[in-house]
């Protein structure tokens, strides 16, 4: 937030708003600011807590807007698109010229423990593991395919981000189950119980400490400006 200084009048979007937290926090600064997420559950949820505020359903790699954008904003949303190019072509078309794209989201090395530790558990149930559902670019990687399409990057950081889960000892557990589901889907109950068990067992030395999981998060954070 403090990166896009949303300003009084700006024409602001929120792609991949969730259920419209962030996109409330950008309308207190007098900014006409829109919510967009590819889940309808999210947007109904966005729309009851938040009536007063504009919320769509779209698709990151397609999304329209009817009038140029003054920023886009996107916070922990965009390590779930694969075809990052077709987003930032997205993005380019939605913004005015001078308009800015403000972005944070998983890059390279995030929770890379975690899916070594998940390949341990598939191994466990003789199983292949499945392809990994999520994009962690390098900065310069993401950087590069900014500037393709045009973009100056103005500012841009990769850090890690540690972050202590909730749940205590069934942290872990619970984290695998949500951002991890799509990894697990196709395994029997039991099989899911197993491969979470082993991924536990080989993580624990490591990312539990008194009755706590932590999660090595490393973000992305970028600034692109497209030039008048």
């Amino acid at each position: 937030m403090e990166l896009l200084q949303p300003q009084p009048g700006e024409r602001i979007l929120d792609l991949g708003c969730g259920m419209g937290q962030l996109t409330a926090a950008i309308a207190t600064h007098g900014s006409m600011v829109q919510g967009m997420d590819m889940s309808q559950a999210m947007i109904a949820a966005a729309q009851q807590n938040y009536p007063h505020l504009t919320f769509s359903v779209a698709d990151a790699r397609h999304f329209l807007v009817e009038n140029p954008l003054d920023a886009v904003f996107s916070n922990a949303v965009l390590h779930w698109v694969a075809e990052a190019d077709r987003v930032i072509d997205r993005v380019w078309r939605s913004l005015r010229p001078g308009g800015r794209f403000v972005a944070e989201f998983g890059g390279k090395g995030n929770v890379q423990c975690i899916l070594g530790a998940l390949d341990k558990g598939f191994e466990a149930i003789a199983q292949p593991a499945p392809r990994n559902p999520w994009y962690f670019p390098s900065l310069s990687k993401y950087a590069t395919q900014l500037e393709n399409q045009g973009f100056e990057v103005q500012y841009a950081a990769l850090f890690d981000r540690p972050t202590v889960l909730e749940a205590g000892s069934e942290g872990l557990a619970n984290w695998l189950r949500m951002f991890a589901s799509g990894l697990l889907a196709e395994l029997t109950a039991e099989q899911q119980r197993q491969v979470i068990r082993t991924a536990e067992d080989h993580l624990r030395p490591t990312l539990y400490e008194g009755d706590r999981w932590t999660v090595n998060y490393r973000r992305l954070r970028v600034v692109a400006i497209k030039p008048l």
